[in-house]
């Protein structure tokens, strides 16, 4: 489950997938919103961590996940069922990571970004909709 999101223009396939690719979304699991816990063996989120039996406890602090339905969690959003606004969350909730296919600060100027399916941003709201995503990967590794 992911989206990709692309600099808006008049390109032709080959320069928008390749030179105007911001990165892509991507539904990650769990993660402890409060402590940016992380655990050995699954490096900044730990969801379906199973060694412990505590799969959906922060190793660092302890909280336990909320349970959350499909249209208010990551991979909802990924599905297409999460519509809400996106925002930072608390506690240990689901997250969605991103993967830059260009620096961020490629984005200076651009006006508009757009994803796979045609949803247009401004940079502003791209900008939020990252809040969203507290693991972000910048090695252009997709």
């Amino acid at each position: 489950m992911s989206t990709n999101f692309y600099v808006k223009g008049d390109w032709d396939e080959w320069e928008r997938e390749s030179e105007k690719h911001v990165g892509k979304r991507y539904a990650a699991g769990l993660y402890c919103w409060d402590c940016h816990a992380s655990t050995p063996e699954k490096p900044v989120y730990f969801g379906g961590y199973k060694q412990t039996g505590h799969e959906d406890t922060c190793p660092k602090c302890g909280q336990t996940a909320v349970k959350e339905a499909i249209g208010v969690s990551s991979a909802g959003r990924e599905l297409g069922f999460n519509k809400s606004k996106p925002m930072r969350k608390t506690g240990v909730a689901s997250a969605s990571g991103f993967i830059w296919a260009m620096q961020p600060e490629a984005l200076e100027g651009v006006e508009l970004i757009e994803d796979e399916y045609g949803t247009e941003y401004t940079r502003g709201e791209f900008m939020q909709m990252l809040e969203e995503c507290p693991i972000q990967d910048f090695t252009g590794r997709l």
